[in-house]
């Protein structure tokens, strides 16, 4: 059977990839986040000046949650795109930033390297541009879905950068977290 899929078959497909990539997304982002304590948790970040622009930290999950749907779905259109030339490169760039964004609260949160999480985001937005570059080559809409991601994490390097300003000494004020608070 070697014809063209139907655009039912093309939408199946694409659900298909989306039930495995977004819970996948959400899962990697969760066990991220709970690998170390953070926000209010986390005694050193609570002890930390912090910028005016710091939003309440109740947002923070909320915002987290949403993206991780969005870039979930982005990835998923761009799997489900399997003619594509460009698809391996897509796909490897996107697995690129995500490893970044992965390491970034272990960096921040438990080794309390301000710096370093700012050179991670600095990184991790370089990488979720050109994997938006390609996707935009491959399926608009995806690209579009990464669109608030790089909004948010260049948001997240300005707060951190901030916080690195305003405590320049911030790595000696508490011992780095090496334990896991795994769920």
């Amino acid at each position: 059977m070697g014809g063209i899929a139907s655009k039912g078959q093309l939408r199946m497909s694409f659900l298909r990839w989306a039930v495995v990539t977004v819970p996948l997304i959400l899962l990697l982002g969760f066990v991220s986040g709970r690998s170390v304590p953070v926000g209010s948790e986390n005694g050193w970040y609570m002890a930390l000046a912090k910028p005016a622009l710091n939003p309440p930290g109740w947002v923070f999950p909320v915002v987290w949650t949403t993206l991780y749907v969005m870039i979930g779905l982005a990835l998923a259109m761009i799997l489900n795109a399997r003619g594509a030339r460009q698809r391996p490169l897509a796909v490897g760039l996107f697995a690129a930033q995500f490893v970044l964004n992965l390491l970034w609260t272990p960096t921040f949160f438990g080794a309390h390297k301000i710096g370093a999480s700012v050179l991670v985001i600095v990184a991790m937005l370089i990488l979720s541009i050109a994997a938006t570059i390609v996707f935009a080559r491959i399926r608009p809409a995806a690209a579009w879905l990464m669109v608030p991601y790089m909004v948010w994490i260049s948001f997240a390097g300005v707060l951190a950068f901030s916080i690195g300003q305003l405590n320049p000494d911030a790595e000696t004020l508490a011992p780095a977290s090496h334990t896991s608070q795994m769920l």
